[in-house]
């Protein structure tokens, strides 16, 4: 049974003292919770938020890195500059990263493979556009997302890989793909995993969903049998609300 894993990202949002009083009022809400809690900051808050977080069951992570060690990259953070503070997760090929600052499945395995080296464990997100969708394309994009962002990769990292599937015509639109249509992808996922890596490893790789994940919806969403929790945005950012969709067993 693999567990379920909520994680958080609050993207271009909350300054230090934020962070701060976020977690204060979350930490007590989530402190018996089922689900494994993570809460993907950006890199102003991640010194706060790893001390604010020391000694809780929540996991912090980072929004993006690069795959390169060191060197002449301005602006960019490396793997192990994450790692050494005691970053655990980051998020990789973000619908936002890949229109915005364009990056590639050839990026994302590069990260992937970089992030794996040092022990981060990555979310690796995939999904389609609206215009993909309607263009009955949407299969063929995610596949490709997910044949080349994650090929060539050992069992034991597949497996300690999370991927996120985030069809990009919800994301902050507060449209959501019905569950059975999320499950249904995922699964197909999965099944796709398993051509690459084997059935024994796709059943173990954790699959979120994302996309206007709220209170209302999480519970039904969750409860499908393929989907492995949520990578939740806008409401991520209310701890109360938040609170609710990571204990979302109790609504």
């Amino acid at each position: 049974m693999r567990k379920k894993v909520i994680a958080g990202n609050w993207k271009m949002n909350m300054l230090p003292n934020e962070t701060i009083a976020f977690l204060d009022t979350f930490t007590p809400l989530v402190a018996n919770a089922e689900s494994e809690v993570i809460l993907c900051v950006p890199y102003t808050d991640l010194f706060y938020a790893l001390l604010t977080a020391q000694g809780t069951n929540i996991k912090i992570g980072a929004q993006n890195m690069h795959w390169e060690e060191s060197g002449a990259y301005t602006g960019e953070v490396s793997p192990e500059m994450l790692k050494s503070i005691g970053v655990q997760y980051v998020i990789i090929g973000h619908s936002e990263r890949r229109a915005y600052f364009a990056e590639t499945d050839e990026t994302v395995n590069k990260k992937l493979k970089s992030a794996h080296k040092v022990g981060l464990k990555p979310i690796v997100c995939v999904g389609e556009s609206l215009e993909e969708r309607e263009q009955g394309i949407a299969k063929e994009v995610i596949q490709n997302q997910v044949k080349q962002g994650l090929k060539d990769l050992t069992n034991a990292e597949i497996e300690s890989t999370i991927v996120a599937y985030e069809p990009i015509w919800a994301i902050g639109t507060g449209k959501t793909a019905t569950k059975e249509d999320a499950n249904e992808t995922i699964k197909w996922i999965r099944e796709e995993i398993a051509e690459m890596y084997g059935i024994k490893s796709a059943e173990k790789l954790i699959i979120q969903y994302g996309g206007s994940v709220k209170s209302s919806n999480a519970k039904e969403l969750f409860e499908m049998s393929d989907i492995d929790g949520g990578l939740v945005g806008g409401a991520s950012l209310k701890p109360e609300e938040f609170a609710k969709i990571v204990n979302y067993k109790e609504g």
